[in-house]
């Protein structure tokens, strides 16, 4: 088993990739990470697909979980369509990273694969897809190479829920977001470039919809 993931530290932005396979422990073995210089979200995602399949034999069978609502659609759902109509969308207009999804066509041709979705960011959630998410996100900021051939430690834990700077003594203390929270209808990307899934609190902030934790003082 398998988890690969992207991150894009502003979509587009700082951004980098990760992959991590298993034995049926689902303890994290074998992963790498990578920089992508300045990428969006989406090229990030396909990446990391496309660097899993490469690292890993064709003949060695893989259930590849993801947190990407599009990646595992534009290879799983939209790719035939597309190849029918000679790479364009239903729109008639060209479709997005192609490279990338061609390239990952060819790497699933002929080998058994089966993808999972999984929510992002969940407590007691998917512990591949979290290490996978970590070290994307680790890759994105320090934009330098990671990996167990490297002999790299595992990736940090993702940071703590803001909670604000305090107020300084003799100043009025800044108002933290108080918009209202809601349940997402459909998978995002927060502004501070972790997902979140449907049904999920959201709240509203400078930057769109988020984590309401990721409200910043006077938002709202």
């Amino acid at each position: 088993m398998a988890a690969c993931d992207g991150a894009s530290k502003g979509n587009p932005g700082p951004a980098g990739w990760a992959w991590v396979v298993a034995s049926d422990d689902e303890i994290p073995g074998r992963w790498e990470a990578g920089p992508l210089g300045t990428a969006t979200n989406n090229v990030a995602e396909l990446t990391a697909l496309e660097r899993l399949l490469t690292a890993v034999g064709p003949d060695v069978p893989l259930e590849i979980r993801m947190d990407s609502q599009y990646a595992m659609k534009a290879v799983t759902t939209w790719l035939p369509a597309w190849k029918r109509n000679g790479w364009k969308t239903a729109a008639g207009k060209p479709v997005a990273n192609q490279d990338l999804v061609v390239r990952i066509d060819a790497l699933l041709d002929g080998r058994e694969v089966e993808f999972r979705y999984v929510p992002a960011h969940q407590v007691g959630g998917d512990r591949l897809n979290d290490f996978a998410d970590r070290a994307a996100s680790q890759a994105a900021t320090l934009q330098q190479p990671a990996g167990s051939e490297q002999g790299s430690p595992e990736p940090p834990p993702s940071p703590a829920p803001r909670t604000g700077a305090p107020a300084r003594r003799g100043a009025p203390a800044r108002k933290q977001g108080s918009g209202r929270t809601l349940k997402a209808r459909f998978p995002g990307r927060c502004v501070c470039g972790r997902q979140y899934a449907a049904g999920e609190p959201i709240a509203k902030n400078a930057q769109g919809w988020g984590h309401p934790e990721c409200r910043t003082a006077g938002d709202g």
